[in-house]
């Protein structure tokens, strides 16, 4: 029976989990393509969303063969879909600001995707 994660993993542990070397998830983080929680020491502490990123990270990178720049549209643009999506719904929809508030989404959208 597999064992949960705790919730916050030192980089060590959490590069051994997704078979990648820790100088990987440092340069993932000076990218801005995650953000790990620090100790008070500095010490890295990674969240099971952070791993579930790099993962996403890893699958475009070594299953796709996108590079790092594109994986960072990808998830700038996935993020502007998550906060979109509440957006699309019809009571949403009938306020002013839900309206105003899912158009400016949709020109962050534009934006990321360059357009």
């Amino acid at each position: 029976m597999p064992v949960d994660p705790p919730d916050l993993i030192f980089i060590s542990v959490a590069a051994e989990m997704l078979g990648m070397h820790p100088q990987t998830l440092r340069k993932y983080e000076r990218l801005g393509l995650v953000r790990p929680a620090r100790t008070i020491g500095s010490m890295r502490l990674y969240t099971r969303e952070e791993l579930d990123k790099l993962r996403l990270i890893k699958h475009l990178v070594d299953q796709r063969g996108i590079n790092l720049a594109g994986v960072q549209r990808l998830l700038e643009i996935d993020e502007v879909m998550q906060r979109i999506r509440p957006l699309m719904d019809e009571g949403a929809l009938r306020t002013g600001t839900g309206r105003r508030q899912l158009l400016l989404e949709m020109r962050r959208l534009n934006d990321a995707l360059g357009l």
